[in-house]
């Protein structure tokens, strides 16, 4: 299989989505203004200003991965830096730690190891269940 190097940059009209097919091998650093599909596998650093989605069968192997929000139905590992929602469906598998203010997502099924840096409020039936005390464990 044919191993390309290049960085990909989308439009900034937002008008399409750039997509990497499913016999593709990117190798190199992907930055755009818009939306991507990864059907393909990806070996670097990716940063959008819009959604990135990887489709099944889709890799991204990277450091750091920047997008406004994240679906993943493949997989994904590295450092996510997502505004929005970081959404693993059913099949996937994401390895990395979550930063950036962003919400996690996992339906059944997905796989998720790493960290997630967020700052949140307990709901009110979690503080209630562990007797109202911060630091309590079960």
């Amino acid at each position: 299989m044919a191993q390309t190097r290049s960085s990909a940059r989308s439009g900034s009209s937002g008008a399409g989505e750039a997509r990497i097919g499913a016999g593709a091998r990117v190798r190199g650093r992907i930055a755009g203004d818009g939306a991507l599909t990864v059907e393909g596998h990806v070996e670097g650093d990716v940063a959008l200003r819009g959604e990135l989605t990887v489709a099944e069968g889709g890799e991204i192997h990277a450091d750091t991965i920047e997008a406004e929000a994240l679906v993943v139905s493949g997989v994904v590992e590295g450092e996510l830096r997502v505004s929005g929602v970081v959404r693993a469906m059913a099949g996937s598998r994401v390895r990395g730690n979550v930063t950036g203010g962003a919400s996690l997502a996992l339906d059944d099924g997905a796989q998720f190891a790493g960290r997630i840096d967020a700052e949140f409020d307990l709901p009110a039936e979690l503080l209630e269940s562990s007797g109202g005390s911060p630091g309590r464990r079960r």
